[in-house]
């Protein structure tokens, strides 16, 4: 049974960082593709970051130069370090494993695996 058990998130002031993380389980495919999406209420879910097997990730442009997606094999971890954090990035974050594709959106649209998610939260 795959488990994926975000943490990580919190309540930060606008200009400051997070770093996101997703410890997988029983999922024995340890280079497969992973990424994050978010939810914001009243919001479009939004992919946020992916990244595949051979390490080429992929961002939303909302996020580009800011977020970095990053995946520890050996632990079966998967990171978001977040800087720059503007209030339009407060979100429930996920990371979720999609079915196909590794792209951006296939993380928000295609996933066959999601966490519980962990909020974040940016005041200005």
């Amino acid at each position: 049974q795959v488990q994926l058990v975000e943490s990580g998130g919190g309540s930060v002031q606008a200009g400051g960082s997070l770093r996101l993380s997703c410890a997988a389980s029983g999922y024995t495919d340890r280079r497969s593709c992973m990424g994050w999406f978010r939810q914001a209420p009243g919001r479009q879910r939004e992919g946020v970051a992916a990244i595949n097997s051979d390490g080429s990730t992929s961002y939303a442009d909302s996020v580009k130069g800011r977020f970095t997606i990053s995946k520890d094999n050996a632990k079966n971890t998967l990171y978001l370090q977040m800087n720059s954090l503007k209030p339009e990035d407060t979100a429930m974050y996920y990371c979720a494993i999609p079915r196909r594709q590794c792209t951006v959106v296939a993380v928000s649209t295609d996933f066959g695996y999601w966490g519980q998610g962990t909020q974040v939260t940016v005041s200005s």
